[in-house]
């Protein structure tokens, strides 16, 4: 593999579990020093103790406070933050909008939309200051398309917007940001919902145009690309990785999609 991001400093939320522990992973293969930070220390532990010369830290995302002091705290210890990747997120049921409870509503929106705007303001303008920087948010093929998830996917739309601004506010300054939008993913939490009986993984798969569910080192891998000197022409964009879920779901009023040749 190569080592494209060799002596990089990157920040993951979220990176203790699921897409966010899969982009570190790739990163530190390409050579960057990696910093996970999660909500959940011992899951950040465990992941940093197994990645070379990875640090770790417990982290609120909708923390203001807790999240320009760690940013602080990696400038003083690792050194400028060249990488961000916004990963933390948390999911929701898809109830009607008369069962879904605010709380939980204002929790989803707290996590997935202020949460990456926190973070990339508390990292972004430091590397504006510096005049470099990259960062990659995660959002969701929801971004883009009506689903009944009613916090998740306005606040996942939030997230694409804020990409498309931060990238035109901070292109001057050397800051590229852009965006990912995961379909659905092999992620241990999806396979839960699967083995809870919550998620019909045929109907996820039927429903791409591939046939099939998006693999987490494909997610990496495109953030891998991102966040490196190949994509140096890039910001402003919410990249789908998602087998082709989004071209593939208007094909159902025709009969689906066409099947293999051959």
């Amino acid at each position: 593999m190569s080592r494209d991001l060799e002596g990089r400093v990157a920040v993951v939320t979220g990176g203790a579990s699921g897409i966010g522990e899969a982009c570190a992973r790739d990163m530190a293969a390409r050579g960057a020093r990696l910093v996970i930070a999660d909500i959940n220390a011992e899951l950040a532990q465990r992941v940093a103790a197994s990645l070379k010369d990875a640090i770790h830290a417990r982290l609120d995302v909708t923390d203001t406070e807790e999240t320009e002091a760690l940013a602080e705290r990696i400038t003083r210890e690792a050194g400028p933050v060249d990488i961000l990747v916004a990963s933390a997120g948390v999911l929701q049921p898809p109830l009607p909008p008369e069962e879904l409870p605010m709380d939980l509503w204002d929790r989803v929106v707290a996590v997935d939309q202020r949460g990456v705007y926190v973070s990339n303001v508390a990292f972004g303008r430091r590397m504006a200051r510096r005049g470099r920087g990259v960062i990659v948010n995660i959002a969701s093929v929801t971004s883009f398309r009506s689903t009944p998830l009613h916090a998740y996917g306005p606040a996942k739309a939030a997230v694409a917007a804020i990409t498309a601004g931060l990238a035109a506010e901070w292109g001057r300054s050397g800051v590229r940001v852009n965006g990912i939008a995961p379909g659905y993913v092999a992620t241990p939490a999806l396979q839960a919902a699967i083995d809870d009986g919550k998620r019909d993984p045929a109907a996820l798969m039927a429903n791409s145009a591939f046939g099939r569910l998006v693999a987490v080192d494909e997610v990496a891998k495109a953030c891998s690309f991102l966040v490196s000197d190949d994509a140096s022409g890039i910001t402003g964009v919410t990249l789908p990785v998602d087998a082709g879920w989004l071209v593939a779901t208007p094909w159902n009023t025709y009969g689906g999609v066409r099947p293999e040749r051959g």
